[in-house]
């Protein structure tokens, strides 16, 4: 029987249901009756980090870095064609992505919602892997990557990463290397599919014009019954302190760019909703572009409107990043560690902090009226063991007091690294 569970927001008035399927697999189901289309999102637990793991207890399994990207691939193939193809005849836009703690497959349509379904839960439940295939897609990932070295978008981004931890595989490309994926077989593949995609480990988020009958109907008809196993996967330890405090890369870029990150202290677990929270509303007020020292980097053109920052967060690692173009980058990074040095000794203001929580309430609350971003966001919060609707509750209660006990946890000046590309 599947146990079918409604989850009610207090202060929205909006609600989902969490479904506990009898197949082994959690779905949650989003209506919002007024909309048009449906999005959905099929996801496992299972990213580019994932390389040592055991099931049951058994024996430690290491497969070749990029296994998780390569399998994403190779699941849309099958004897009869692709699922694109497929997704082509019922007029769905689809994709997939491999990130470093999960892989998901999704749809958005705005018809044919139940035959788009079917065809999402048939292909990533039947895979199919070939010594032919495989090998046929070595020469297609070998160019994607190559493609990816030569991008400064991605390579600012993963210099970093070097810089800042010493052992965990968040520092290597999704991708993997040319080498790793050469030893990729299909016998890995299967063996990779048989732990991760196991529906215990997965979860199935479906939001828009759809009702949880629609939803089950076809889930009812096409999800596999799975044995549920204990999958343990095994990280090297990973010393607080970074590697490297400044790296440098000569690629194709008119202005220099730039990533600045604080590592913080990381464990297995994943940031609760409430820390997330006073995380968001420390930032907002420090960094967003109502925040004086945004202000100043814009004056001094060390930034410009592309300057992003954002809580970077897995399994065992934990950055706050800062990036975007800078004339001058050194001088960027140099002005932020001295503000929040500043921060930390003269304290934080109330009304930015005001300002700040009503700023990123309002942005939560929006976020509601966006489909794809409530689906991913239930994923998310499913694979971090948080509510969905917890993250707005915590933002709602988060105290001043919350915050400033945030900021003299992180943020560690003398624990922070500096990657630019500038041009060649």
């Amino acid at each position: 029987m599947n146990d079918i569970k409604e989850i009610k927001s207090v202060r929205t008035g909006d609600k989902y249901y969490k479904i506990n399927h009898k197949s082994g697999l959690t779905i949650y189901v989003y209506p919002k009756e007024k909309y048009s289309s449906a999005y959905a999102i099929f996801g496992t637990k299972y990213g580019s980090i994932n390389t040592t793991f055991s099931v049951d207890g058994g024996e430690k399994i290491t497969v070749p870095d990029g296994i998780a990207h390569y399998l994403e691939h190779k699941l849309f193939e099958s004897e009869d064609g692709d699922a694109f193809t497929r997704y082509a005849k019922t007029g769905a836009s689809a994709n997939a992505y491999t990130s470093f703690e999960k892989t998901c497959y999704l749809f958005s349509c705005s018809d044919n919602f139940k035959a788009n379904l079917e065809i999402l839960l048939d292909f990533v439940q039947s895979p199919y892997f070939t010594a032919e295939t495989v090998a046929k897609e070595q020469g297609i990932i070998g160019q994607e990557i190559k493609m990816y070295d030569d991008s400064p978008d991605w390579r600012v981004m993963f210099n970093l990463l070097e810089c800042l931890y010493h052992n965990h595989p968040v520092k290597i490309d999704i991708a993997g290397t040319v080498e790793t994926i050469a030893e990729i077989t299909a016998e890995k593949l299967y063996e990779v599919y048989n732990t991760f995609y196991n529906l215990n480990n997965m979860v199935l988020c479906v939001t828009g014009n759809i009702t949880v009958d629609e939803v089950l109907e076809i889930c009812d008809k096409e999800l596999k019954e799975n044995k549920q196993h204990n999958i343990t996967n095994y990280f090297e330890n990973e010393p607080y302190e970074i590697v490297k405090p400044y790296t440098e890369q000569k690629l194709t870029v008119s202005v220099p760019l730039f990533n600045f990150g604080f590592k913080e202290k990381a464990g297995d677990r994943m940031l609760t909703a409430k820390e997330n929270a006073e995380i968001d509303i420390l930032l907002t007020m420090l960094f967003s572009p109502s925040s004086v020292l945004y202000s100043e980097l814009l004056e001094e053109g060390l930034i410009n409107s592309s300057f992003s920052y954002e809580v970077f967060e897995g399994p065992g690692y934990f950055t706050i990043l800062f990036g975007g173009e800078s004339r001058n980058p050194e001088k960027a990074a140099e002005k932020i560690k001295n503000y929040i040095s500043k921060v930390k000794s003269e304290g934080l203001s109330k009304e930015d902090f005001e300002a700040s929580k009503r700023a990123c309430y309002g942005d939560s609350l929006s976020s509601l009226n966006n489909i794809e971003s409530i689906a991913n966001s239930l994923v998310s919060s499913h694979f971090s063991g948080n509510e969905f609707f917890e993250y707005t509750d915590a933002l709602a209660e988060v105290t001043f007091e919350d915050v400033e006990n945030r900021l003299n946890k992180i943020l560690d000046v003398n624990n922070c690294a500096l990657s630019v590309v500038k041009g060649e």
